[in-house]
C-alpha cells in the first residue's frame, strides 16, 4: 500500500489511522514503551510476526516520527535499537484508553480475549481498570495466570 501524501488538508482521524493503522503498530509501540527500547531480533521472538512485517511496520513508524532508530557501534556486531520519540510517548495514554475500552467491549460481547492481553499489560493502571475481567479470566492480582475455577 502506498504511503499517503499529506500536502492537502487531511482529516485528523485519517492521519491518526495512517500513523497507527496496521495490525502490529500499536503492539510494537507498547512493546517499546514497556521496555524503553527494543532490538529487532529480540522483538521477533516475543511478537508473533514475520521479519518482513516487523521491518515494514518499524520503517513506517520511523517515517511518521513515532520511533527513532539508532545503532550501538560499541558492540560487535553493531546492535540496532528502536525507541519511542516524544511524540509517541504522548500517544501512550490514548493507547491505554483504547486498550482498556477494547477489553471491556470484548468482554461485554463475549469475544474471547487472548491470554497475552493480561500478561503484557499488568501495570497498575491496567490492573485497576480491568481487575474484574482479569480475575474472571483466571488471573489473580492481575499478574499471573491461574487455572480457572
Amino acid at each position: 500500500m502506498a504511503r499517503e501524501d499529506f500536502s492537502l488538508p487531511t482529516n485528523p482521524y485519517h492521519y491518526a489511522l495512517h500513523c497507527l493503522g496496521g495490525k502490529w503498530k500499536m503492539t510494537i509501540l507498547h512493546e517499546i514503551y514497556t521496555h524503553g527500547s527494543i532490538h529487532f531480533n529480540q522483538t521477533l521472538k516475543v511478537i508473533p510476526l514475520s521479519e518482513k512485517v516487523l521491518s515494514q511496520q518499524l520503517k513506517e513508524l520511523i517515517a511518521d516520527g513515532l520511533v527513532k532508530r539508532s545503532v550501538e557501534s560499541e558492540t560487535f556486531p553493531p546492535s540496532t535499537i528502536y525507541e519511542l520519540t516524544s511524540e509517541a510517548r504522548q500517544l501512550i495514554p490514548a493507547l491505554d484508553i483504547l486498550y482498556i475500552w477494547s477489553i471491556r467491549q470484548m468482554d461485554a460481547k463475549k469475544i474471547p480475549i487472548d491470554a497475552d492481553a493480561f500478561v503484557v499489560h499488568k501495570t497498575e493502571n491496567y490492573v485497576k481498570a480491568l481487575g474484574d475481567i482479569m480475575e474472571a479470566n483466571g488471573y489473580y492480582d492481575g499478574l499471573e495466570r491461574s487455572p480457572k475455577r
